[in-house]
């Protein structure tokens, strides 16, 4: 799973760097989305560590709204190669709360 989200990243910075289309608020936007997605995996797994479950759910919860921000964004900025690809984090992140038993 942490290999498909590093593949979205790249892939999400390689066509940051690739054009100007990307220039656009709404692409702006939705990378700050996924950045901020990354930074409440990293949260959800450190509560996890710890043992806080129900911090965990809130948290996944939290990465599925920004997922879907940065989707939508990426959408209405043209770049929806990389929406398609949100979509398997998407999937990613319903394993991890069957995983931790979120519901």
């Amino acid at each position: 799973m942490t290999k498909i989200f590093a593949t979205t990243l790249a892939g999400i910075g390689l066509l940051a760097a690739s054009g100007s289309v990307l220039a656009a608020p709404a692409c702006i936007e939705a990378q700050r989305k996924v950045d901020e997605a990354s930074a409440l995996r990293y949260q959800a797994r450190q509560e996890a560590r710890i043992g806080n479950h129900d911090r965990v759910c809130d948290t996944l919860d939290e990465v599925g709204d920004r997922y879907e921000e940065a989707r939508d964004a990426f959408d209405e900025c043209g770049a929806g190669v990389v929406a398609i690809d949100l979509r398997s984090e998407l999937r990613g992140l319903r394993v991890a709360k069957r995983i931790n038993r979120c519901d």
